[in-house]
């Protein structure tokens, strides 16, 4: 067999275990993947020591995402390529409705943003805000499109949310056109009341963003999303989870066989609400919704991941800088946290952070696979051709040096972003090299000069598994 490239003398971390195999790769796919393959014409890649990895698919992402006039900090190139250099090499971000504005005019309107920049492959979930005037059959077109997935917030009323009807309502045209189903589960009456409340007290220190979306907001959101789903009967996907609350209610729903999934991200994983009291206005580098819980949560999301109540880690990536740079800034908060643009980066340091949780015994490299590659192709359409390596799945592949120490900083991240979450934070683990469709992105630990373009992917359904 004549091969192009071929990755030599590693371990293959696969979703049920690790596997000593070398892979062969024919123009864009996996071509073969066995041991001691030989191919004289081949080019090389030594893998020995290292693992490699299906490429991240990071399911839940905001670049270029207009916020107040302007944008998030991270376009399609800038965010991608941090992606990339991250191990991620497949995003599904968001394209949003605006009121009174059909659905394609959006999915056509973050097409023409991404087309030709992104480095990754990409698709997008739409974003609904406005079902009126018929739009519910706007569902099926889209869905025709390649773009199966919706979400509707359940919070942000007057700007994103839909009430509870409107949301049944399309989630059983889901039902009918076979898409999922992705809620953003915070009850938005209770949230907009306890901010109007702290405001009128005076209290805009940055710590009151996570004291008036409590818990309870969010776990109540999420039963009440589960119920309507069980009504409707379609698959449920719960992005962002937060607490051990509304991990419960997923736990429970799926106990009792319904199709209900959840997500959560490395930020409710590793940090803790104590961000908030950070000095200064510090704090606001952390006002993210849901926001930081206490402690006692990870430890319940650790459990949650492990057991399979939440099947899949994304970012939640949604990058504004702290100061100064491209789009808006944290500062337009001052003096009013409810001001604050909430979100904060994390597109390149999902896969580093959740290795390092195999490095230290929190879970096993199976489930880390399943976590970061697998389980999110699986949910959104993309399984077999991304998230894992086999012969005719796309030769999107990391090889990853396990064990080296290296610290995130903002100083050496690609996000372009000032500042990072996870600053002085030691890992282990570092991506090597990262192949796209069987070309470089990435190759030691640099991005190439003239990285791949990512191509628009068109998902189907989610799989079974």
């Amino acid at each position: 067999m004549r091969l192009d490239i071929l990755i030599r003398g590693g371990t293959l971390l696969t979703e049920t275990g690790p596997v000593r195999c070398d892979i062969g790769i024919r123009r864009e796919k996996i071509a073969a993947a066995a041991r001691g393959l030989k191919a004289p014409e081949a080019k090389v890649v030594d893998a020995s020591g290292c693992f490699v990895l299906p490429g991240g698919v990071d399911a839940h992402t905001h670049l270029d995402m207009p916020f107040a006039g302007t944008t998030t900090a991270d376009d399609f190139a800038t965010g991608s390529l941090a992606a990339v250099c991250g191990g991620t090499t497949t995003i599904i971000d968001f394209a949003t409705q605006d009121k009174g504005r059909p659905m394609m005019a959006a999915l056509e309107a973050w097409r023409r943003k991404a087309d030709g920049r992104c480095v990754a492959d990409y698709g997008f979930h739409m974003a609904v805000v406005d079902l009126g005037g018929g739009r519910l059959k706007e569902m099926d077109r889209i869905a025709r499109e390649g773009c199966p997935s919706f979400k509707f917030y359940m919070a942000y009323p007057g700007r994103l949310m839909l009430d509870d009807g409107a949301i049944f309502r399309a989630m059983l045209r889901c039902r009918e056109n076979g898409s999922v189903v992705c809620v953003h589960a915070e009850n938005g009456g209770i949230i907009d009341a306890l901010i109007e409340k702290a405001l009128a007290q005076g209290r805009t220190h940055p710590r009151w963003h996570a004291l008036t979306r409590p818990a309870q907001a969010e776990a109540e959101a999420a039963h009440r999303a589960i119920a309507l789903a069980e009504l409707s009967g379609a698959a449920l996907y719960v992005v962002h989870v937060s607490t051990s609350e509304a991990a419960a209610e997923i736990r429970r729903a799926r106990e009792r066989g319904l199709r209900v999934f959840g997500e959560t991200c490395p930020q409710y994983l590793y940090l803790s609400d104590n961000a908030y009291e950070s000095p200064g206005f510090e704090g606001a580098k952390f006002v993210i919704a849901p926001p930081l819980r206490p402690a006692g949560h990870q430890r319940a999301l650790w459990s949650a991941v492990r057991e399979d109540w939440l099947q899949v880690v994304s970012t939640d990536h949604c990058s504004f800088n702290f100061k100064a740079g491209r789009g808006a800034s944290k500062q337009m908060g001052r003096g009013d946290f409810s001001r604050i643009p909430g979100g904060s980066p994390g597109i390149e340091t999902r896969v580093a952070l959740m290795w390092d949780a195999v490095e230290r015994g929190d879970l096993s490299p199976a489930r880390f696979v399943q976590l970061v590659c697998a389980n999110p192709a699986k949910m959104f359409g993309l399984y077999p051709r991304k998230g894992c390596l086999a012969p005719g799945s796309d030769a999107d592949i990391v090889v990853l040096v396990p064990s080296v120490k290296r610290v995130l900083s903002a100083k050496t991240h690609h996000m372009n972003v000032d500042y990072s979450p996870y600053e002085g934070r030691v890992v282990r683990g570092a991506v090597r090299d990262v192949l796209i469709r069987g070309r470089f992105a990435l190759t030691g630990f640099k991005p190439v000069g003239n990285p791949p373009r990512g191509v628009f992917l068109e998902r189907r359904g989610p799989c079974e598994w």
